[in-house]
């Protein structure tokens, strides 16, 4: 009787028996089959030329690739996030933004010797050395704008055209010089001087930094009103003050004419002539020049006439026709005082007539009305 293990026909020729085959309880199915490695040429398959006696199954390439892919995809992600790291991280960093520095003004008011003269804005123009200075923002003429070692031509007038619209508005502009607005002044000033103008308008001080007079040309409301036509003359130049920053110098003298604020005895005298002279530092670096904005640096006021005595930091205090300045000089200082400074100054009005002008020139610009020595 045949095994259990023996093939139907019975037991094989060599007279194994199933105990002794070892391998007969393994069964080769399908699946078997198809997960080898390698798989065995038919015969028909083996008869080619130079053919292999085995193929490798593509279950393996399609792993290769797979494992293949994955290990480039983290190769970018790697050097990615190298260029990001290397991109917050490089050893050229951006310079830092240097901040606009405070305005340091100087106001100096003028005092007459006698008497502040009256008469029509024709007979004061004509008999003043104002009486050549041209209209309104015609006085404020630009020089020739030619590019620099870093900067380029368009560049640099935008910088004298900037500074330009600076001075008009703040000695020109109506509202401005009665004291009804200051946004067209603001609105060129570099934001990080905005706390500072403000602070000048809102409260203002005798202290070097926030007297609204070294920002702008602004008469007392209460006592005098600007006529529209007003007279300047003046120079503007520049220069490059390092690789990022230009520099705008404007030297001007603005002659208003003035009458009194409320009608009464003071309106038949007439009118009066009011001088002041402006000399102004501005800096324009790359995003001043881009946002048409500036910093101003420097201002030196001189004004006349006024009385020393009077606070002019927050708006000119002008005498008008007949008036005579107060005998008694500014207020005094006391170098002990552990208090807020002050920076009272004070100078004579000397007004040149147009015909000793043209026999002497004076040390400033005609109609400065410069004090004796300056700070």
């Amino acid at each position: 009787m045949a095994d259990r293990g023996d093939p139907p026909e019975g037991p094989s020729e060599n007279g194994a028996s199933g105990s002794e085959d070892e391998y007969r309880s393994l069964v080769f199915d399908e699946s078997f089959v198809r997960a080898a490695r390698l798989q065995e040429f038919s015969a028909q398959e083996r008869m080619g030329e130079h053919a292999r006696a085995v193929r490798s199954l593509p279950g393996r390439a399609v792993r290769n690739g797979s494992r293949a892919a994955l290990a480039l995809v983290v190769l970018i992600a790697l050097a990615f996030g190298t260029a990001v790291f290397l991109g917050f991280r490089h050893p050229y960093q951006n310079p830092v933004a240097r901040r606009a520095e405070p305005l340091r003004m100087t106001v100096v008011p003028l005092a007459p010797r006698g008497a502040v003269p009256g008469g029509t804005p024709a007979g004061l123009f004509a008999g003043s050395p104002a009486a050549s200075f041209p209209k309104g923002a015609a006085g404020i003429s630009l020089p020739v704008a030619r590019r620099t070692e870093s900067f380029s031509d368009n560049q640099v007038y935008t910088a004298l055209a900037t500074a330009k619209d600076y001075l008009v508005a703040s000695s020109l502009d109506l509202d401005v010089l009665g004291g009804n607005a200051v946004r067209p002044v603001e609105s060129l000033l570099d934001p990080d001087q905005m706390e500072q103008f403000e602070r000048s308008m809102n409260t203002p001080h005798d202290d070097g930094q926030h007297a609204a007079t070294g920002w702008l040309v602004r008469f007392d409301p209460a006592e005098a009103t600007p006529d529209p036509e007003i007279r300047v003359r003046g120079t503007l130049r520049y220069a490059e003050v390092g690789a990022d920053a230009l520099e705008v110098v404007s030297d001007h003298t603005f002659a208003y004419v003035l009458r009194p604020a409320v009608s009464g005895p003071q309106q038949a005298v007439g009118a009066s002539l009011f001088t002041v002279r402006r000399e102004m530092r501005f800096r324009f670096d790359r995003d001043d020049l881009r946002l048409h904005r500036l910093e101003v640096q420097t201002s030196y006021v001189q004004a006349g006439p006024q009385s020393c005595p009077d606070d002019t930091t927050g708006a000119l205090r002008p005498l008008l026709a007949g008036k005579r300045a107060v005998a008694r000089g500014p207020a005094g200082t006391d170098p002990y005082a552990t208090g807020r400074p002050t920076g009272a100054l004070c100078g004579t009005l000397e007004v040149s007539s147009p015909s000793s002008r043209e026999q002497a020139a004076p040390q400033g610009p005609p109609g400065s009305g410069a004090p004796a020595s300056r700070p």
